[in-house]
């Protein structure tokens, strides 16, 4: 993934996931989240960042992220997913059998405007997008469901910028497929998500200039970093 030094990056919220390895279902059953959700709140609580939304599936999270101080992302997922995946195999009892995780998360920073309604809806739309539920506010793994039930207890700071009166109505009636198409390409790339003048700004100050260079595919090359649903068949982003 492109993010690496973390330079330039205080302040700027981020998109953050990653997928278990090999199809893994990282969650099965409700004890699975909430052990998730216990190592969120305790490295959030020794990482300078702040948690905007999120949202637990079953083979992948979905992550929003604001570092108060330049370079803590790393810091913030070492301590998340180091200390979750030491839980996942001590509850199977299967610690020392290999990863949890397909390997290093993504992450990709995003613009505090509509860009940043357009990654928090895609994150908290997730599980009603995949088929899950009816409604999006209906997930109880996700920071719309804390919001509205106030459930789980992570700590979730204040948005950048002011959330919209209508939020769970904006949530519930989807993207639009320009929108969504938008997002994803960040997801696959890592590149700014943004006003093409800020994502070349925020590239340049990051060292993610790499991102905004057109990619090709050998042909025959297999695409990595797919999230599957629990069936293994489709995208769930």
């Amino acid at each position: 993934m492109p993010y690496r030094s973390g330079r330039g990056t205080c302040g700027v919220p981020f998109h953050v996931l990653n997928c278990g390895v090999r199809r893994l279902a990282l969650f099965e059953e409700s004890t699975d989240y909430r052990s998730f959700i216990a190592c969120a709140a305790w490295a959030l609580h020794r990482a300078p960042v702040r948690l905007l939304a999120y949202c637990l599936m079953p083979n992948h999270f979905h992550l929003v992220i604001q570092p108060v101080e330049d370079g803590q992302i790393s810091t913030f997922m070492k301590l998340l997913e180091g200390t979750h995946s030491k839980r996942w195999h001590a509850n199977r009892q299967t610690t020392g059998t290999g990863a949890v995780y397909q390997g290093r998360f993504k992450a990709f920073p995003i613009q505090s405007d509509r860009h940043f309604y357009a990654v928090c809806r895609y994150v908290e739309r997730n599980a009603l997008r995949a088929g899950l539920v009816s409604r999006a506010e209906d997930w109880p793994w996700g920071s719309l469901a804390q919001r509205c039930q106030k459930l789980h207890g992570l700590p979730l700071a204040e948005w950048p910028i002011m959330q919209p009166a209508d939020w769970v109505s904006l949530v519930n009636d989807g993207e639009t497929p320009a929108s969504l198409e938008a997002v994803r390409k960040s997801v696959a790339t890592g590149r700014p998500f943004g006003e093409p003048s800020w994502a070349v700004m925020a590239a340049g100050d990051m060292g993610l200039n790499s991102t905004l260079r057109p990619r090709g595919r050998p042909k025959g090359e297999k695409t990595s970093g797919v999230f599957f649903d629990e069936k293994g068949t489709r995208r769930l982003f």
